[in-house]
């Protein structure tokens, strides 16, 4: 593993009962990061799976070095934003990018990133919601349907103008992640929305950039989860108006 002032970049990939999919996830990530000239890291966070996700990173962890298991102390589930918060902490790169285990935004998406962060933003991330984007597999009618509905209330209650909050994938400078991340206050679907509220009540630049997107057949959001986020959305708004995350 190389050492922390030589990586540019950590990707984070949180990741529950994810023993199917983060395989070839890992695969395409590793071969993606040996063709680019800088050092990275992939941090692996097992969300207290009950399968054999943490077994399937320890493989690759011994396999190339680049790799590294991360699980909480507990070894319980504590939810994807507490998982992405746990990577954050223990990232020394640079730039520290999260992306989703079932790989439905392609790690060489990040090339995209590059020149926002080149002109000063802090920020980055990948949007479903702006030109240039493209859905290559989509959702169930009704789970898109429950997608946008989701984003106006977010957008109007918690983080204006940001078409596309719950993209996973968004990358944080080095200096932002350390302020950001450890503010956060919600553990599972709505810590998207809730770091970029926290970015924003510190000043920091976020561009939004278009990404191909490809539905996985196997996600976990629901329509439970979306009646979630909604709670979580009023929480960010009391939140922000309280200047906690200040």
């Amino acid at each position: 593993m190389p050492e922390g002032p030589n990586i540019h970049l950590s990707v984070i990939i949180p990741a529950y009962n994810e023993e199917q999919r983060l395989p070839g996830t890992l695969q395409d990530v590793e071969r993606f990061l040996e063709r680019q000239p800088f050092e990275s890291q992939v941090l692996v966070v097992d969300d207290g799976s009950t399968d054999g996700t943490a077994q399937v990173a320890r493989e690759r962890e011994g396999a190339t070095g680049r790799v590294r298991l991360l699980r909480h102390a507990d070894r319980a589930n504590h939810g994807k934003g507490a998982a992405v918060r746990l990577g954050m902490s223990a990232a020394l790169g640079r730039f520290r990018l999260f992306m989703d285990a079932d790989n439905s935004t392609g790690i060489d998406q990040v090339e995209r990133f590059w020149s926002w962060f080149d002109r000063g933003y802090d920020i980055v991330i990948g949007s479903r919601n702006v030109p240039g984007s493209e859905i290559a597999v989509r959702q169930a009618w009704y789970k898109e349907l429950a997608g946008r509905f989701g984003n106006i209330v977010v957008r109007t209650l918690a983080v204006p103008g940001i078409r596309d909050t719950q993209a996973g994938f968004k990358a944080f400078s080095a200096e932002s992640a350390g302020v950001v991340f450890p503010r956060l206050t919600i553990d599972r679907w709505g810590y998207d929305f809730e770091a970029l509220a926290v970015a924003r009540a510190h000043g920091f630049k976020i561009r939004e950039v278009p990404i191909t997107w490809a539905n996985s057949p196997g996600s976990k959001v629901n329509l439970k989860s979306y009646f979630q986020v909604l709670m979580e959305v009023i929480r960010v708004r009391r939140n922000v108006r309280s200047g906690r995350y200040r």
